[in-house]
């Protein structure tokens, strides 16, 4: 499936706008794994990192270490 990108611009549109992330870890009560977040999605697992890593930077969401996977909150669950 080829990218859209914007008439204007020419960048290619956003497949994945941020809020999806943060409805998909509502969906697991708030706490969820990169992958669990990518399955719920349905992108892959690196996309759902990058999003993910995206809105943390920007102060949606925190993450911490379990194991060697990240577990994702809204900040708001915290």
């Amino acid at each position: 499936m080829p990218r859209e990108r914007d008439e204007e611009s020419g960048k290619y549109t956003e497949r994945y706008p941020p809020d999806t992330f943060v409805t998909a870890l509502e969906e697991f009560s708030g706490a969820a794994t990169t992958q669990e977040v990518a399955d719920e999605v349905g992108c892959a697992y690196r996309t759902a990192f990058a999003n993910l890593s995206e809105l943390e930077d920007a102060g949606g969401i925190t993450s911490r270490t379990v194991g060697n996977a990240y577990l994702w909150h809204p900040v708001s669950a915290e």
